[in-house]
């Protein structure tokens, strides 16, 4: 009799889970949104940045001087478009002061150079807060001033002619990390990708801009 009592405890158990499990519904794991597992990706963003620019040139046909680099700045505004994770395009409209200085047996000559710059960049989100961007940049050059200084004097010239070739291409790559999802800081390499037209009546030797740009932009949404 136990026996019979011990078997049909065990049976009636056994029905009652098989019956629950059969007729519970199954829970269903969904993937969280885009927007919960991107964060802010999706949202499109406008911005302004600036920084500290560091320029030399890389070739002149005149290689009777040494160049070094000159400090200047960069500032501009700039907008994050979404297109599909973890790809973003980034066009940018900067004014940016470039130029480089020589020196010759005879003086140092200091060129400052202000442009124009529009970088149309691919931004890569390679992990949460940390972004690669490369891509081109069209240049326009908006005013030039060279300076020379022989040790007794210093003179001073403004070049700027409507017939000179003011535009150039350059290659930009650099890194930005996100310091919230409003503010970052960036660095870059911008190199020029062709060269001045030469002109042997121009003050303006031909040369390529090289530029390491450090910053800070701000973003609103």
């Amino acid at each position: 009799m136990k026996r019979i009592l011990f078997l049909a405890i065990c049976l009636f158990t056994t029905g009652t889970v098989f019956a629950q499990n059969y007729y519970t519904p199954r829970r269903v794991h969904r993937r969280p949104p885009p927007a919960r597992r991107y964060g802010d990706f999706y949202t499109p963003k406008v911005g302004i940045e600036g920084g500290l620019s560091i320029a030399n040139t890389i070739d002149s046909y005149d290689a009777g001087y040494s160049t070094d680099n000159i400090l200047g700045f960069h500032a501009g505004i700039s907008a994050t478009i979404p297109l599909v994770y973890p790809l973003s395009f980034q066009p940018e409209v900067l004014f940016s002061q470039k130029g480089y200085k020589g020196y010759t047996a005879d003086g140092t000559f200091t060129q400052r150079n202000n442009y124009i710059d529009i970088p149309l960049l691919a931004n890569f989100r390679l992990v949460r807060g940390l972004n690669f961007v490369v891509g081109p940049q069209l240049n326009f050059l908006v005013s030039s001033t060279s300076t020379f200084n022989d040790g007794f004097n210093v003179s001073s010239e403004t070049y700027y002619n409507s017939n000179y070739n003011k535009s150039y291409v350059a290659g930009v790559i650099g890194l930005s990390v996100d310091l919230n999802p409003n503010v970052y800081i960036h660095g870059r390499y911008v190199l020029d990708l062709s060269s001045n037209t030469y002109d042997e009546n121009s003050p303006i030797p031909d040369y390529r801009n090289q530029v390491w740009q450090f910053g800070l932009g701000i973003r609103f949404q």
